[in-house]
């Protein structure tokens, strides 16, 4: 195994009733930013994606497209697949709950379900919602249905949508049994639960009381048997949950997967949505706690993606049925892979709902990438060429130690920035690195390098000017390179810094004044964020 610590962080699994979204998207992003930058940190990361391939509602999916459930999510994986890779993501593994690595897990699970003492055999009579693949108690749709004002149709608390009424025989997870053993734990790990205000809405959930769980079905066969009554098809998110440590080796007796499983588990972070955190930080950990696995450390729960209605002005989640959602290709095809990744990383506060627009986009991809940050990289590379034949200067003895501005706004970027992205908080991360673009872009002006150069006995005034703009261009595609990784790689290579490109070597040693090299190319190379015209939607 290796010697760095371990971080294991994971996406949800994502549903196959429907090809990948924007908001899947970005759950997905979100992740990968944190997995490049914990990599930047000197951890062995591990990041888990994949899909979600039982149920009920992916066997309707199937039939509506005229194949069998299995068909179905085969045809359904290159989408996500495809769509992970343009995008830049850098998972280590996909999982599939088609796959027999979880099936294995799972028929385990129940096993130790049994021995645990959790697990009882009973009937089943209340309301279910196929989309949401969630059970709702009497008072819950009650509730709802006054909230809603319907009559006659009972509808989904969470999704809307009409619910089914569904009798039959059913496993249950005593689920009641862990309503202290949880508050316990929310009162002992108030970070498990993140942002902090989203534990609030759990703790109450749970507070308010729990009623067992059903988790298992008889009434469709398209799911992973209860290995001692194969007439029942285990319940979706009991499947489900389990990916996270399936992935890891779960249940598997060999020396490399028990090592693998002692070295991974339990997960630093789950990020998920808000609309399935009750999932993750009630059943999950309460299904953890029954078979005695340890629980992970934090569950990071995102908001929506929203957009604005044009006739009412109010901001709406997006959805297919509202018929506003939109395309990730389409936001590719206007920002490119690297300004869609660096758009919705850093204007959208990701506990909260955000809505997004096009408009919204031009503003920050023109303002910050074009420019801002191509615009600091063009001219001082331009400049560079133009005054020192094509290369960056020779660096000449005692540079390192000058006193300059850019240096001063260097000292402790490192651990000003990974403060904020250890939150999650990437807008204060970017704003961070961009400090210093926006400095370097002020610096050129203060000491308009076009005019030293007219003077040949500035010739040591120029050298300084260009390696403190270059050796900031440096350090500043560092801290970018979660965001948008293909164009600081390039950056770095245009410095002729191949070597700094996926460096072993950790973000604040990486960061440190004073790395650059002298007297090697520089190349000019083409705008990296060509200005956007004016949008015209």
């Amino acid at each position: 195994m290796a010697k760095e610590p371990s971080f294991y962080i994971t996406t949800p699994i994502y549903y196959v009733n429907a090809a990948p979204h924007l908001g899947t998207a970005y759950c997905t992003i979100l992740t990968d930013v944190q997995a490049r930058f914990r990599r930047l940190e000197g951890y062995d990361v591990k990041f888990l994606t994949g899909m979600d391939e039982h149920g009920e509602k992916v066997a309707d999916a199937a039939e509506e497209h005229g194949m069998t459930p299995q068909q179905w999510c085969d045809a359904q994986a290159p989408l996500f697949q495809k769509l992970w890779k343009t995008l830049e993501i850098s998972n280590d593994d996909f999982i599939r709950t088609t796959e027999p690595r979880q099936y294995h897990a799972v028929q385990y699970l129940w096993e130790r379900m049994e021995e645990s003492g959790y697990l009882y055999k009973g009937s089943y009579d209340g309301w279910y919602c196929v989309p949401e693949e969630t059970y709702f108690t009497e008072n819950q749709v009650r509730k709802s249905d006054e909230a809603s004002h319907t009559e006659g149709q009972h509808l989904c608390p969470d999704c809307g949508r009409p619910l089914e009424r569904v009798q039959e025989d059913s496993y249950f997870f005593k689920l009641s049994a862990f309503q202290d053993k949880l508050l316990k734990l929310y009162d002992e790990h108030p970070d498990f639960v993140q942002p902090s205000f989203r534990m609030n809405e759990v703790r109450s959930f749970v507070a308010g009381g729990l009623q067992d769980l059903s988790v298992s079905r008889t009434s469709f066969d398209w799911g992973i048997p209860v290995p001692f009554d194969r007439k029942h098809m285990t319940y979706v998110w009991f499947d489900a949950l389990l990916n996270y440590m399936t992935a890891v080796g779960y249940g598997l007796d060999d020396s490399k997967s028990k090592e693998e499983y002692a070295y991974r588990w339990p997960a630093q972070y789950h990020i998920v949505g808000k609309d399935i955190i009750r999932f993750h930080c009630v059943i999950w950990p309460a299904m953890l706690m029954a078979i005695g696995e340890p629980l992970p450390e934090h569950i990071f729960a995102h908001g929506f993606l929203t957009v604005r209605n044009k006739k009412t002005g109010k901001a709406e989640k997006m959805s297919k049925s509202r018929g506003n959602g939109i395309d990730p290709q389409e936001v590719i095809d206007f920002l490119g892979v690297e300004g869609y990744r660096y758009y919705f990383m850093t204007d959208v506060e990701h506990g909260e709902d955000c809505a997004i627009s096009f408009e919204r986009m031009e503003q920050v991809y023109n303002a910050d990438l074009a420019n801002s940050w191509g615009n600091l990289v063009s001219r001082s590379l331009n400049m560079s060429a133009k005054y020192f034949d094509g290369k960056v200067p020779t660096i000449p003895e005692g540079w390192k130690s000058q006193d300059n501005p850019l240096q001063t706004i260097a000292q402790g970027i490192c651990e000003r920035y990974c403060s904020h992205m250890e939150k999650f908080d990437y807008a204060g991360a970017k704003d961070v690195a961009m400090e210093l673009i926006h400095a370097a872009n002020h610096y050129i002006e203060d000491t308009t390098p076009w005019a030293v150069a007219q003077d040949p006995a500035r010739k040591d005034e120029l050298t300084s000017i260009i390696l403190n703009l270059l050796e900031s261009i440096r350090i500043a595609a560092h801290l970018m390179t979660p965001f948008m990784p293909t164009t600081s790689a390039e950056v770095l290579c245009r410095l002729s810094l191949e070597d700094e490109v996926g460096s072993d070597e950790t973000l604040a040693t990486l960061c440190e004044w004073g790395r650059l090299k002298g007297d090697v190319p520089a190349a000019k190379g083409k705008a990296l964020f060509p200005r956007l015209p004016k949008l015209d939607r």
